[in-house]
C-alpha cells in the first residue's frame, strides 16, 4: 500500500490540480447560491422546484471531491493526512485530514444567530424570513439529535487514530528500530530489518487510509443530513456560509504564508549583503 516518494509527489500535484479546479467550481457554486438567495428576498418565486436542482448540484460537487480524495488517497495516504496544498492555518485545524464534522453545526447556529438577529423585528412582527435565522422547533430537535450522533461518530474516530499513532511506539517497532540502530552503529547491512520497518509501516498507514475514508464519510454525511433536516432556502444559507468560510480561511491562510515567505527571504537578503569590503556578511 505504501506508496514511492516519486509517486506521492505526482499524486500530491495531481489532486493539487484537482483541488485547484474544485475551488473554481466552489466559487461558481457560491455566486449561484447567492443569486438564489438575493431572488427569493426579492420575491421572484424561488420555490422549492428552482432552488433543489441547485442544491443537488452544490452537493454532487462535494461527492466529487470526496471521491477523488479517495482515490488519490488509496496511493498515498500521508499526503492526504498532510495536504501541500492547504496553508499553514488551515493544515492547523485539521482532524484526520480533513474538517472536523462537528463543526458544521458550529457554522449552522452561527448563522442562525446572525440571520435571527439582523431579522429579529420581522420576526417580532410575525414575518416568516425563511431563513437560518427562523429554525422551527423541530428542525432544533432533528438539529440536536444529529450532532450528538455525530459528536459520539467523531469521537469514536478520534480514538482510533489515538491507537494508531501510539502504536508507532509499538513492541515491534521499537525493536526493530534498536536493530537497524545497532547495525548502523556497526556500518552493517540494514535491508532486511528496514524492509521489516517498511511492512510494519505500510500496516498503519492502511489503518490511517480506513480511517481517512471514514472521516470523510462523516464529513458527507453530515452535510447530507443537515440538508434534510432544513427547508430548501435554509439550505441555500448554510451551503453560503460553508462555503464563504471554506474559500475565505484558505484564501486568508494562503496570504499569511505568502507574508511570512516574503518576510524570511527579505532578511536573508539583509543577512547577505555585502559589506565595504565585498564580501557577505551574516548575523
Amino acid at each position: 500500500m505504501m506508496s514511492t516518494s516519486k509517486n506521492g509527489l505526482e499524486n500530491g500535484k495531481s489532486f493539487h490540480k484537482f483541488f485547484e479546479s474544485w475551488l473554481v467550481k466552489q466559487n461558481q457554486d457560491l455566486d449561484q447560491l447567492v443569486r438564489a438567495s438575493k431572488d427569493n428576498n426579492n420575491n421572484k418565486n424561488n420555490n422549492d422546484m428552482m432552488l433543489s436542482p441547485l442544491i443537488h448540484s452544490v452537493v454532487k460537487h462535494y461527492e466529487e471531491y470526496y471521491r477523488e480524495k479517495s482515490r488519490y488517497a488509496n496511493s498515498d495516504v500521508l499526503g492526504m493526512l498532510h495536504p501541500s496544498w492547504l496553508s499553514n492555518l488551515e493544515d492547523a485545524f485539521l482532524w484526520i485530514g480533513g474538517w472536523r464534522p462537528s463543526m458544521a453545526f458550529h457554522l449552522l447556529y452561527s448563522k442562525s444567530g446572525i440571520q435571527l438577529e439582523a431579522n429579529l423585528h420581522e420576526l417580532i412582527r410575525g414575518f416568516n424570513t425563511k431563513d437560518l435565522g427562523n429554525l422551527s422547533g423541530n428542525q432544533l430537535v432533528l438539529i440536536d439529535e444529529l450532532q450528538h450522533k455525530t459528536i459520539s461518530e467523531e469521537r469514536k474516530l478520534s480514538e482510533n487514530l489515538a491507537k494508531v499513532q501510539e502504536s508507532l511506539a509499538d513492541t515491534s517497532m521499537v525493536e526493530l528500530s534498536h536493530v537497524v540502530s545497532e547495525l548502523m552503529r556497526d556500518e552493517l547491512v540494514v535491508n532486511d530489518e528496514e524492509e521489516k520497518m517498511e511492512k510494519s509501516i505500510s500496516k498503519k498507514e492502511e489503518s490511517l487510509l480506513d480511517l481517512l475514508k471514514k472521516a470523510d464519510d462523516l464529513r458527507l454525511s453530515t452535510i447530507k443530513e443537515i440538508l434534510r433536516i432544513l427547508t430548501s432556502i435554509q439550505s441555500v444559507h448554510f451551503l453560503i456560509a460553508a462555503a464563504e468560510l471554506h474559500l475565505r480561511i484558505h484564501e486568508w491562510g494562503k496570504k499569511k504564508d505568502a507574508a511570512v515567505s516574503h518576510h524570511k527571504w527579505s532578511c536573508q537578503t539583509i543577512n547577505e549583503e555585502p559589506n565595504s569590503e565585498g564580501t557577505s556578511v551574516r548575523n
